[in-house]
Order: C-alpha cells, then sequence, then structure tokens
C-alpha cells in the first residue's frame, strides 16, 4: 500500500514538472542546444501571462498602438522593410550603423550585404503561412522590450528576437536576433 502511495506520488511529481515545463515553452519551443544564452528571452523580463499560457495570451491580446509589437507587427507585412531608407527612423545602433553601412554598400555597387527578408528569417517568404502562424510575445522592462516573433514556413519553425530601446518617448529597435538561425544584425560587418 505504501509503496503504491510513493509510486503515484513519484509519477505525479514527474507529470507536474513536464507540464509546467511545457507551458513555459509554449508554441515557441525551447531554443536550439548550441544558441547563445543572450539570444533567449530571460524570464525576468518577460510580463506575467494572465491565466493562459504566453502564446495563447499573445494571440487573444490586440496589438497596442505605440507599443514595441506594433513597430515589428509591419516587417511581417511587408516585405524588406527593415532595408527601407524611409524606415530607418525606426532603428537605433548598433542596427542603425549596420542597415547604414549595408545602404552604403548597395549604393556603391559593390553588392548586397543583407537578406532582403531578414524579419522572416532568411525563409521563403509565404504571406499566408506566416499570416496563419504568426505569434508575439512582448516584453517590456522599463526602457527596453524584446518582441519574440514565432512562425512556420514550409513546415520549418522560426523564432527571432527583436530588441527595442525607447528613446525621447518612441521605442527604437536596436537589434533582430534569429534564435533558430543564430545570427544577429549587430554582428554583420556591412563593409
Amino acid at each position: 500500500m505504501v509503496r503504491g502511495i510513493v509510486l503515484a506520488f513519484a509519477t505525479i511529481s514527474m507529470l507536474a514538472a513536464g507540464v509546467s515545463g511545457a507551458c513555459a515553452q509554449g508554441l515557441f519551443g525551447a531554443p536550439p542546444a548550441n544558441a547563445p544564452a543572450d539570444n533567449a528571452p530571460s524570464d525576468d523580463t518577460a510580463t506575467p501571462p494572465a491565466a493562459s499560457p504566453p502564446a495563447e495570451s499573445a494571440t487573444a491580446a490586440p496589438v497596442l498602438p505605440d507599443s514595441p509589437t506594433a513597430l515589428v507587427k509591419p516587417f511581417y507585412e511587408h516585405l524588406g522593410l527593415e532595408l527601407d531608407p524611409a524606415e530607418r527612423k525606426n532603428f537605433i545602433d548598433p542596427a542603425k550603423t549596420v542597415l547604414d553601412k549595408s545602404d552604403a554598400l548597395r549604393n556603391s555597387g559593390q553588392g548586397e550585404c543583407l537578406d532582403p527578408n531578414m524579419a522572416l528569417d532568411n525563409a521563403d517568404y509565404d504571406k499566408a503561412a506566416i499570416e496563419g502562424s504568426l505569434k508575439t510575445i512582448e516584453a517590456v522592462r522599463g526602457d527596453e522590450a524584446k518582441v519574440v516573433v514565432a512562425f512556420v514556413v514550409a513546415n520549418n519553425a522560426h523564432r527571432l528576437e527583436w530588441k527595442l530601446k525607447k528613446v525621447g518617448g518612441d521605442w527604437k529597435i536596436s537589434d533582430l536576433l534569429s534564435v533558430t538561425g543564430e545570427w544577429a544584425l549587430s554582428q554583420y560587418q556591412c563593409e
């Protein structure tokens, strides 16, 4: 009898640990085993979810105007928007410097430095697939924010992290990281 109770308690403990881990990962999954630790959003910056897991609450919550997510969302509605010089007002260093150097390289006729669909993790543009699977989670801590974006294209999951800072009352993008592709915009040397 005691042995049965101990076995049942051990089983329940293991199930509870597995369920809490699954909820923490949500639809975004765990970062790749060899991904840099800085690429994963840290728990201390996450806004606590309401009554549902983060991925579900992110899809149910409307995007608030002037929020970090509102600044990031257009990059998934218009291919290559990050390379448009008219959008440069939405960036600060280090991302702005890399984008400016990329423009200079392109204008010199020496070639391209950046892929025109970095916001898509260099995946092929499939508007229907992106719109149907796009999920976002926003975490704000003071004047800094992260927006994690996940979507599926051609059965491949992609997860990116946008880093933002508040400058003069407006959110600006300081970097873009691919958790799945293990690259960062700030690491490019467009020279």
